[in-house]
């Protein structure tokens, strides 16, 4: 395992770098990423850099350009603190630079970045510290400090708030009124041009020498859209200079402020703010990231390479840093990180991020789901303009009554030079079923009952009406099929019958049979009212007249399922020169989609993620077969398609492939290759680095509603310690090479473990010892 940041081995928290490289500076910011949810920073630095991406997004704030599709705009930079030093404008690129040494500490947030700056032969030691604050989502706090051995000298400061920021170069913002409050508060108002979101940022300094809090007002100048305080400071030999910025976002979509006050109230909260110092800010927001993250999720690796367990605390950060606590909104599939995918959710957050809020803050993964249930009238909106019924999840998403909101055209086709229709959006519609999954897994985990009556239950319903709406009956086979989709493996447009979405659409009905059966007989007053709104009698009807007819691709004779009813007779190549783990897609070097349609290669786990999530439907005999056809074939060019094979490989006994999935998997945003990560980190192979460790490692799974824990742990690790949520109960499992215990902590639980199941009592423990399975 190769990461392209230092790790400290008395320190899996840490990750940093000495050395300031320019090619690999867009990655650091990203992998440096600050946030708390609600909005979020690149690790740009203070001073201005060439080909920086200074970004900074609140979640939720979507915008639309005219002729592009909505995304969340960049906004005013909050960060920006200029130095001249007798003259010399601070810059990297001039002098020399020594001792360069930034890092995060992942476990609250805070980073730094220290380096001794010569210039005209004077040497000037800077130290900037900063974080967003997890205690007030509204805050940043950042701090610099400047000391020299020089007498006499001149330190100018300019900073303040600079909302001169584009969307590469597109412009979201129009600038409203700037105001200056008690010759200290700095203040910006701008609003979105399409979507008309208010918002108000702020900012106030305090400086010092020796200490000293200087009384002396800054010079305030103002631009067109910019605020700056600008300080002009003589230092002598041995004092030390310090400044701590004060900044804050609000916005007119905020739940906890009435835009009509927003200016004066958001102003009011920075100076009860200032009275806290940098370091008791700090204080206040450490203990919320200790109480709200890392009590309710420990994963403890047992092992002599420290980079798995930072690589565990690395994803863990990043999806508590870009989860909104919104329910009107939802994780990007960059998060909030970088301009890339423009802030949209996707299934990724179903299928590789909900798992882990499922089962370590459930309260979360409810607001997440509940996103799902605000977007009910986008769903619709999209399933009526595709002549369907029910609700069709969007492909992509944004605010979530938008529906679909994917865009149309990517690329230039390498062969015919003219832009690729993104069909996404329009026929990759498993999503619907993703959606679904997710709830059921919600449901199982949680035993939810009032998520299940409010919400759970009614996507359920509209969704198997979608899928009803959606088949498409074969009169020659007496069978109902899905033709002219998207299947997980997005380098196959326009197939048929493609397994993944086949047999979680049966399952969409299967469930929904389920659920009418249940809440016609349990929940008379929930029937009623969902009979009225989704005509349930006569849906119910229709979809036991489907149900048994969906067409489900069956193994062949050698027990391969075919990913969709032509893949089988596509050409086979060899595409291993492919498989190189950059994250680049370097086949389009070679081929177009167009070609690479009409041949055997497979972008992701399809397939294999139907195995993967519907284990209890296959033989392992049909899992192994499976796996040995299509991995060989499988490019992995999505970030996604790792984990899946990592905690396959696991169920498998795979335990060399697993692990070596798990470290490629690993290596997606830490590792030493440029890749996509300029763009934003990967947030859902974040999800996966958790699935792997406890899904696939720790053996954590619901089947048929059960959970079941059986491990199989790589024989690089020692142990492995970890806290999982089940039924209310928190339960706190502890494996080594030939025991597993499980604690309790709450009321009583049952699992299921390689085919045996254990009933533990409220607040105790049990051991069991682990089969030897040997490795195939």
């Amino acid at each position: 395992m190769k990461f392209c940041v230092d790790t400290d081995n008395k320190n899996s928290w840490y990750i940093g770098t000495n050395n300031f490289d320019a090619e690999m500076a867009n990655k650091m910011e990203t992998l440096m990423f600050q946030g708390n949810g609600y909005f979020g920073i690149r690790a740009t630095s203070e001073e201005r850099q060439l080909n920086e991406r200074r970004n900074m997004f609140v979640s939720g704030t979507f915008d639309e350009f005219p002729s592009e599709v909505t995304e969340l705009p960049n906004l005013p930079d909050l960060l920006n603190m200029e130095f001249k030093i007798d003259g010399e404008t601070l810059s990297l690129a001039k002098g020399q630079i020594k001792g360069y040494h930034k890092y995060l500490n992942l476990k609250n947030g805070e980073l730094v970045r220290k380096f001794s700056w010569l210039i005209n032969g004077k040497r000037v030691d800077f130290k900037y510290s900063r974080f967003i604050s997890m205690s007030d989502k509204h805050l940043l706090v950042s701090k610099v400090e400047i000391a020299s051995d020089q007498d006499n000298l001149n330190i100018q400061v300019r900073s303040g708030i600079d909302g001169q920021q584009s969307n590469s170069e597109t412009q979201h913002l129009m600038e409203g009124d700037k105001r200056l409050y008690e010759d200290k508060y700095l203040q910006l108002m701008e609003e979105t041009q399409q979507s008309h979101i208010k918002f108000v940022f702020n900012a106030r300094h305090n400086v010092y020498i020796d200490e000293v809090l200087l009384s002396e007002k800054p010079f305030i100048n103002m631009g067109r859209r910019q605020i700056f305080a600008n300080y002009d400071i003589h230092l002598n030999q041995g004092q030390h200079f310090s400044m701590t910025k004060y900044a804050s976002v609000y916005t007119s979509i905020d739940r906890d402020v009435d835009q009509k006050t927003m200016a004066e109230k958001s102003v009011s909260r920075l100076k009860q703010n200032c009275a806290f110092n940098y370091d008791e800010q700090l204080r206040k927001s450490t203990k919320v990231w200790e109480k709200d993250i890392w009590q309710k999720n420990t994963v403890k690796i047992s092992a002599k390479d420290i980079r798995p367990q930072v690589a565990i605390n690395f994803a863990r950060y990043q999806l508590a840093a870009n989860t909104p606590r919104d329910t009107r909104m939802n994780i990007g599939a960059k998060g909030i990180t970088g301009e890339g995918y423009k802030g949209h959710t996707f299934w990724d957050t179903e299928v590789f991020m909900l798992p882990y809020y499922i089962f370590t803050m459930p309260n979360v993964a409810h607001d997440l789901l509940r996103y799902r249930y605000h977007g009910l009238a986008g769903a619709h909106k999209k399933a009526q303009f595709n002549n369907y019924r029910g609700a069709q999840f969007p492909w992509e998403a944004a605010w979530p009554d938008d529906g679909e909101s994917a865009p149309l055209w990517g690329s230039a086709d390498i062969v015919t030079g003219e832009p690729m229709k993104i069909w996404s959006g329009f026929i990759e519609q498993h999503v619907t079923s993703d959606v679904v999954i997710a709830i059921m897994d919600y449901i199982n985990a949680t035993n939810d009952q009032n998520f299940a009556q409010k919400m759970g239950y009614e996507m359920i319903l509209d969704a198997a009406i979608f899928w009803s709406s959606r088949l498409e009956y074969n009169r020659n086979q007496d069978r109902y099929e899905i033709n002219d989709v998207i299947g997980p493996d997005e380098y196959k447009e326009h197939v048929d019958n493609n397994a993944y979405t086949n047999y979680t659409a049966r399952w969409c009905l299967q469930k929904a049979i389920k659920v009418y059966n249940l809440i016609k007989t349990d929940y008379p007053n929930l029937y009623e009212k969902l009979d009225t709104k989704l005509d349930l009698t006569k849906n119910y009807a229709d979809w036991l007249v489907k149900v048994n007819k969906i067409y489900l691709p069956q193994p062949n004779a050698d027990g391969v399922i075919p990913e969709n009813d032509q893949y089988l007779d596509k050409k086979i190549i060899d595409v291993s020169r492919y498989q190189v783990n950059n994250q680049l897609s370097s086949i389009f070097k070679d081929y177009n989609l167009s070609q690479i349609n009409e041949m055997q290669i497979t972008k992701q786990a399809d397939v294999l993620l139907l195995i993967y999530l519907f284990g209890d439907l296959f033989s392992d005999e049909v899992k192994q077969s499976n796996w040995d056809y299509y991995e060989p074939k499988t490019t992995h060019d999505s970030s996604l398609s790792l984990s899946t094979h990592s905690i396959l490989a696991s169920d498998l006994n795979l335990d060399d492939s697993a692990y070596k999935f798990y470290e490629r998997a690993c290596e997606t945003d830490l590792g030493i290759h440029a890749g996509k990560a300029a763009q934003g980190l990967h947030m859902a192979a974040c999800g996966g680095v958790w699935n792997m460790t406890v899904e696939g490692f720790g053996g954590v799974r619901i089947e048929n509603g059960k959970l079941k824990i059986e491990p199989h742990l790589p024989l690089a690790w020692d142990g492995l310690e970890y806290q999982i949520t089940w039924h209310g109960s928190a339960l706190k499992v502890k494996i080594n090479n030939d025991k597993l215990a499980v604690e309790v902590i709450g009321k009583g639980i049952n699992f299921i473990s390689f085919g045996e199941e254990y009933q533990i009592p409220a607040n105790s423990e049990i051991e069991i010892t682990l089969p030897v399975i040997a490795e195939v």
